[in-house]
């Protein structure tokens, strides 16, 4: 009989966690080493307790969000894969957090039997998708989506809420000069002259955070 997969858990709603936990508790071969609350405490966890799989949300409120904290766990010295469980499912998560290196990608409305056969597949380095989400790689795959920088989305997302580049500017402690300058290599990158259509774009093709 192989061993259980150590586990750790990420997620910053501790109902949520409590949750996970009680139905992970149900698989004999999976075992919960650890929980975080945030990604800074996920990292430090990982490093000291080297689980096999790392199930992480993507928005833990305060401090970096999943995809970082992914990034810098694949980044780490250890050898633990990240799976992300999320109800988040936007083209722009999704190719944030495989590009930080995760393993797989899960939606929080998955049935259990889902969540632990992509937990045994993401220790053994699989690639495990939900339905939808495997649907939305092969079709941006087929379409690739613009590829934009971390400053040109941070920029793109104050947009869709309707801030103006002065607001913008201030938002992100950059200069208005520097914001013209990025929504000039946005617009090219999605094809379109004006922030209306800009943002028409990203909501079509889902790249809003």
């Amino acid at each position: 009989m192989n061993d259980p997969v150590r586990l750790l858990v990420c997620d910053d709603h501790a109902v949520v966690r409590a949750g996970l936990l009680a139905l992970l508790a149900s698989s004999p071969d999976i075992e919960v080493v650890g929980e975080a609350s945030s990604g800074e405490e996920a990292i430090t966890l990982t490093d000291r307790l080297q689980p096999d799989v790392v199930l992480m949300d993507l928005q833990l409120g305060e401090g970096i969000d999943g995809v970082e904290a992914t990034r810098r766990i694949v980044a780490g010295p250890g050898s633990s894969h990240v799976l992300v469980l999320t109800t988040y499912d936007t083209d722009a998560d999704i190719t944030r957090a495989i590009g930080a290196g995760a393993t797989g990608y899960l939606l929080k409305a998955e049935r259990p039997e889902e969540l632990f056969a992509a937990i045994q597949a993401a220790a053994q380095g699989r690639s495990a998708l939900s339905p939808p989400i495997a649907s939305r790689v092969m079709a941006q795959m087929r379409t690739p989506l613009p590829q934009l920088t971390e400053r040109e989305q941070d920029i793109l997302d104050q947009l869709g809420q309707g801030l103006g580049n002065r607001e913008i500017a201030r938002a992100l402690f950059i200069s208005e000069a520097t914001v013209k300058t990025h929504l000039g290599r946005i617009y090219a990158k999605l094809g379109v002259d004006t922030r209306s259509g800009a943002v028409a774009t990203a909501k079509e093709r889902r790249l809003l955070r």
